[in-house]
């Protein structure tokens, strides 16, 4: 298929090869590319009926809370090599040396198994609710960048979205991607059952546990944050709860995978969002995307719907303010705005 600018135009043909760039440059937008299907499609995703008897929270929540199913600590092997993540031993210390040459010791950097919950003033477990998944990137912690500098919690409680945040703990102010014990098939799925309970008792009625436990699932991953995200949406367990996958300048690889999710499920939707250094991986997932006749967007000009992909250029934004400052000021917030059925 060929590329639009936004949700409310027709298509032309551009050559991908000129990348990127020159294949958004002329790109229109989607109603006429929808046609008669565009009537029917429901906002993703799509709302589900919940049985409470709590109300709406009264102030917001959020806490550092320590998962036994967390990314780290990892004593497995890295995927596809056979070797163990932990491959550097000395003076009774484990230690994990990168690709790129650094080193990294277990007991600084990947025994942080806390995750970051945020369940925003006024949510409403009786309504449809939906749970965010936040993938960090290189360099940070969840307190002092996730919480802080990103402001993600801040983000959902200021879109007016039922939604509530979930943050793990990756590699601890490290420059690492690696997913840990998302590696893992099922892994994820185990991680969210936890999710469920943990939210529950932050939330404060024991019988929420239901809701978070069946709710939809979007993830949003900044920069090295893609590694994990890729992993959690093939192997993590979750099939049809997860309802959308965005990307924040984080495209760096693992296309395979994010090119299957996007075409074996087509009733969720994609978005990813580039500065230059990712500009040729969306070019080229763009390009596989068409060759497999799907269509995507240039720009948002309407809430989402099922179904829907979107490469969006950040402009004059740099990548370490890129959660905060993208396309739009406060990107995650805009998102949440374009699910309608989700608000509180």
């Amino acid at each position: 298929m060929r590329p639009r600018a936004g949700f409310s135009g027709i298509r032309v043909g551009v050559a991908l090869a000129a990348g990127l760039v020159a294949l958004l440059a002329s790109a229109p937008s989607w109603a006429e590319a929808r046609g008669a299907r565009a009537g029917t499609q429901a906002a993703v995703p799509q709302p589900h009926q919940v049985q409470s008897r709590s109300g709406p929270l009264k102030q917001a929540r959020t806490s550092l809370v320590a998962f036994q199913t967390s990314p780290f600590p990892y004593r497995g092997n890295v995927p596809g090599t056979g070797k163990p993540f932990l491959n550097i031993e000395q003076d009774g210390r484990r230690g994990h040396s990168t690709p790129y040459g650094r080193l990294y010791w277990e007991d600084e950097t990947y025994s942080d198994n806390r995750v970051l919950l945020h369940i925003p003033k006024g949510f409403d477990v009786r309504r449809p609710s939906l749970m965010i998944v936040f993938f960090h990137g290189h360099g940070a912690t969840l307190e002092r960048d996730v919480l802080r500098r990103q402001r993600v919690a801040d983000q959902i409680s200021k879109s007016g979205a039922n939604a509530v945040l979930i943050a793990p703990q990756f590699a601890v102010d490290a420059a690492d991607s690696s997913a840990g014990r998302f590696w893992e098939p099922g892994a994820f799925g185990r991680f969210m059952g936890e999710a469920a309970e943990a939210l529950a008792k932050l939330h404060g009625d024991p019988k929420s546990v239901r809701s978070f436990a069946s709710s939809p699932v979007i993830f949003v991953a900044y920069s090295g944050g893609y590694l994990a995200a890729a992993s959690c949406a093939i192997n993590g367990g979750l099939k049809k709860r997860l309802r959308g996958v965005v990307l924040l300048d984080a495209l760096y690889g693992e296309l395979g995978k994010f090119t299957s999710w996007i075409e074996n499920d087509r009733s969720a939707f994609f978005v990813s969002a580039y500065l230059g250094s990712t500009r040729e991986k969306n070019s080229e997932l763009a390009e596989a995307l068409s060759a497999r006749d799907i269509d995507y967007a240039t720009e948002l000009d309407r809430p989402l719907h099922q179904g829907d992909v979107a490469f969006l250029a950040g402009g004059d934004a740099s990548h370490r303010s890129f959660v905060t400052q993208a396309w739009v000021d406060n990107p995650i917030e805009d998102l949440l705005r374009r699910l309608p059925g989700y608000k509180r």
